[in-house]
C-alpha cells in the first residue's frame, strides 16, 4: 500500500494552496521619512507573492478525501479480515481431525503435520491481524493530517457567530480517531463475515446452523432496541459535557478574574451543573447498553449450550461425532462474537456517527469553502452603505442606517456614547461582523467578496480587548508567521513607533510572552498589538480604543504612529473616548445610538459639538453627547 500520510511530528498545515504573481508594493517610509526596505515581504512578508492559502479551498472536497482515504484503507483491511477470519476456522478444523482421525488410528506423523499445518495458519492469522490493525492505526492518523487544519479553520470562522463551540469539533476529530483504532470497530468489520462460519456450521450439521441462524437474529434484534433506547440519552450527555467543555475553556480565558474575585465557588458550581447532567445522561445511558450487553452475552453462552447438548445428542444418534460438535461450538461462537462485540461497543458507534455529523456540517458550511478572485492590492478606499445591524436572538437594532466614506489615506475617529454602536461598527469594519443589511466594500468589493487571506495581509486591526499569544514579541507582531522576514517586522515596530520601547526589554523583539501578557504592562501590550496591526504594510486599519492603556509617552507615540500610517497612505479609522486622538485624524464620524449624528471634517465636526454647547477638551466626552 502507497503510504500518502504526513509523517508523524510533523507539523500539519495542510498548506496545499499556489503561490500566486504579486506586484511589488510601494516602499514604505519610515518615522523620518526615509525609505525602510520592505524585504520583499509587504503585504505580510512574502517577498512579491501572494502568500500560500492555509488550507484547501473547499472544505467540503477536504472531507471527501478523508472520506476517500477511509474507504480505500477500510477495503485493504477486508481483504486481511476476510483472510484472517479464514484462518480462524483452522483450530476447530485441528480439533475436529484430532478426534476424528489422529485418535482412531494413532497416527504420530498425521498428528505431527497437522500441528505444523496449524501452527503456521496461526501464526498467519495472528500476521494478519496485526497487519490490518497497523492500518486502521495508520489510517487514522491520516484523517487527522486530512482534516485537522480545514475543521480548525472553519471552525475558527465559524466562531465569529457562536460561543466558540465550533472548536470542540476538533475533540470529534479525536473521537474518529479513536474509533478507528477500536475494537469496536474490529467487530463490525468481522461481523459481515458471520455468515461465513454460519456456513460451516450448517455443513456440520443443518440443525446445529439453525440454532446459530436463531440467535443471530435475536442478538441483531437486541442490538436494534439497544440503539433506541439509548440514543436520546447519549444525545443529551453529549450535549451537557459540550456545555460544561465550553464553562471550562471560560474558566481557563479568565482565571485572574476568577481568582481575584473569589468567584471559584461559582465557576466549579456552573460547570458541576453541566458536568452533573452529563454523567446522569450516561449513566442512564450505559445502564441500558450493560443490560443488553449481558443479555446478548447470555443469548451467547446458552448459544454454545444448546451447541454442545444438540450436538451431543445428535452424536448419541450417530449423525455427528464428538469432534465436530466442538468444532461446531467453536465456530459458532467466532460466529456471534462480532455481534456481541458491537453491543457492548455501541455507545462509540453512537459517538462516532455524532462527531462525523458535526464534522461533515461544519466543514460543508463553511463561508470559506468559496474560492474568491485575488484582487489587485488595495489602496485604501472605504465605503460604507446603508449599514443595519440586529443581533441573532434580538430585535433591538444596535446600527441603524450607517453611512460614510473613506479616501485612500484618510483618517477617521468614531466618537459616541458607550453602547452606541462603536465597537460593533469597528468590528463589522473588519469583517468579523457581517451586517444584518447593507455593505462595507473595500476599493468598491464587497469585503464578503475578498479573499479572506488576501484581504487580512491588507488590513491592520486594534481590537478593544487585547490578546497577544503565548510566544516571542517578534513571532506576535509578525502575527505568527513563520514567513516574515525581520524587516517586516523592524517595519510594523517603526510605523507603530513601539521600537524604542521593544528596545527597553531585557531581550528586546525575543522576549516572551506569557498567555497573560506578562512580563509587559496593560499599555505595552497595547502598543505591541498596535504593531502587529501595521504588520504588512496594510491599506486599512481599525483602532478600537488604542489609547485606552496608554500613560502620556504612549500617547505621544500613538499620535506618531497615525502621522506615519498618513505618510503611508494608509486609511486609519480610530474608535475612541478621548479627545487627544482628534488631533491627529481628518474627519469625526459621531454615532448616537447607532446612528450617524454628525460626519465630516474634524474642523466641521468640532464646531458643531461647539455650537451645541459640548466641550471636548481635557477629558471622555462620550458621557457629554446627546
Amino acid at each position: 500500500m502507497k503510504d500518502t500520510s504526513m509523517p508523524v511530528g510533523k507539523v500539519i498545515d495542510a498548506d496545499n494552496g499556489p503561490i500566486k504573481a504579486r506586484e511589488k508594493l510601494p516602499e514604505a517610509k519610515g518615522p523620518n521619512g526615509g525609505d525602510i526596505d520592505s524585504g520583499g515581504g509587504g503585504g505580510g512578508g512574502g517577498g512579491g507573492v501572494f502568500h500560500k492559502r492555509l488550507g484547501p479551498i473547499d472544505f467540503s472536497a477536504s472531507l471527501k478525501t478523508g472520506l476517500n482515504v477511509v474507504k480505500r484503507n477500510l477495503l485493504i483491511v477486508m481483504l486481511f479480515t476476510l483472510a484472517s477470519n479464514v484462518l480462524v476456522l483452522a483450530i476447530p478444523l485441528y480439533l475436529f481431525q484430532i478426534s476424528d482421525r489422529v485418535l482412531t488410528s494413532r497416527s504420530v506423523d498425521t498428528l505431527v503435520m497437522l500441528t505444523i499445518v496449524i501452527v503456521g495458519a496461526v501464526i498467519l492469522q495472528a500476521m494478519f491481524d496485526a497487519i490490518r490493525r497497523f492500518i486502521l492505526m495508520r489510517t487514522a492518523v491520516e484523517v487527522a493530517a486530512q482534516l485537522g487544519a480545514p475543521i480548525l479553520s472553519a471552525a475558527a470562522r465559524a466562531a465569529l457567530h457562536s460561543n466558540g463551540r465550533e472548536y470542540q469539533t476538533l475533540s470529534d476529530l479525536g473521537q474518529l480517531r479513536s474509533f478507528l483504532v477500536s475494537g469496536t470497530l474490529l467487530s463490525l468489520l468481522d461481523a459481515p463475515l458471520a455468515p461465513l462460519f454460519v456456513l460451516a456450521v450448517f455443513l456440520v450439521h443443518p440443525h446445529l446452523g439453525f440454532i446459530v441462524v436463531t440467535s443471530a437474529l435475536l442478538l441483531l434484534l437486541i442490538t436494534i432496541i439497544n440503539q433506541r433506547s439509548t440514543a436520546a440519552s447519549f444525545s443529551e450527555a453529549n450535549s451537557f459535557q459540550s456545555k460544561a467543555n465550553l464553562h471550562l475553556d471560560s474558566m481557563s480565558r479568565n482565571s485572574q478574574i476568577i481568582n481575584a474575585l473569589a468567584m471559584i465557588p461559582e465557576a466549579v458550581r456552573i460547570w458541576g451543573k453541566d458536568t452533573a447532567g452529563s454523567l446522569r445522561a450516561q449513566v442512564l445511558a450505559q445502564d441500558r447498553n450493560i443490560a443488553f450487553a449481558a443479555t446478548s452475552k447470555a443469548v451467547r453462552l446458552l448459544t454454545q449450550v444448546a451447541m454442545l447438548g444438540w450436538g451431543a445428542h445428535l452424536a448419541l444418534d450417530g449423525h455427528l461425532s464428538g469432534g465436530m460438535v466442538i468444532a461446531a461450538s467453536i465456530i459458532a461462537g467466532r460466529a456471534l462474537g462480532p455481534i456481541e462485540g458491537a453491543i457492548e461497543g455501541w455507545n462509540q458507534v453512537v459517538q462516532s456517527r455524532a462527531a462525523y455529523g458535526r464534522i461533515a456540517s461544519l466543514l460543508q458550511s463553511s463561508p470559506l469553502n468559496f474560492e474568491r478572485l485575488n484582487l489587485p492590492r488595495p489602496e485604501g478606499r472605504l465605503d460604507v452603505e446603508r449599514l443595519l445591524f440586529v443581533p441573532q436572538g434580538t430585535k433591538r437594532v444596535v446600527l441603524n442606517g450607517i453611512t460614510f466614506a473613506l479616501a485612500p489615506g484618510d483618517s477617521l475617529a468614531i466618537i459616541g456614547n458607550s453602547g452606541a454602536g462603536k465597537t460593533t461598527l469597528g468590528k463589522m469594519l473588519v469583517g468579523s461582523i457581517l451586517p444584518t443589511s447593507g455593505n462595507v466594500r473595500l476599493d468598491l468589493m464587497d469585503l464578503r467578496n475578498w479573499d479572506q487571506r488576501q484581504f487580512g495581509e491588507n488590513i491592520g486591526y486594534l481590537p478593544q480587548d487585547v490578546q497577544l499569544f503565548p510566544a516571542t514579541i517578534k513571532a506576535n507582531i509578525a502575527r505568527m508567521r513563520d514567513d516574515a522576514s525581520d524587516a517586516d517586522i523592524y517595519q510594523a515596530a517603526q510605523l507603530a513607533d513601539v521600537h524604542e520601547m521593544i528596545a527597553t526589554l531585557p531581550h528586546g523583539y525575543e522576549t516572551f510572552v506569557a498567555a497573560d501578557g506578562a512580563p509587559l504592562s496593560g499599555g505595552q501590550k497595547q502598543r505591541i498589538a498596535l504593531a502587529r496591526a501595521f504588520f504588512g504594510n496594510p491599506r486599512m486599519v481599525v483602532l478600537d480604543e488604542p489609547n485606552s492603556n496608554l500613560d502620556a509617552a504612549g500617547d505621544v507615540a500613538l499620535a506618531r504612529a497615525l502621522q506615519h500610517a498618513k505618510e503611508n497612505k494608509i486609511t486609519v479609522i480610530t474608535i475612541t473616548q478621548r479627545p487627544a486622538l482628534l488631533h491627529s485624524v481628518d474627519k469625526i464620524l459621531l454615532l448616537v445610538n447607532g446612528t450617524v449624528a454628525l460626519f465630516g471634517q474634524r474642523q466641521d465636526v468640532l464646531q458643531a459639538l461647539a455650537q451645541r454647547g459640548l466641550s471636548i477638551e481635557g477629558g471622555s466626552f462620550g458621557h457629554q453627547i446627546p
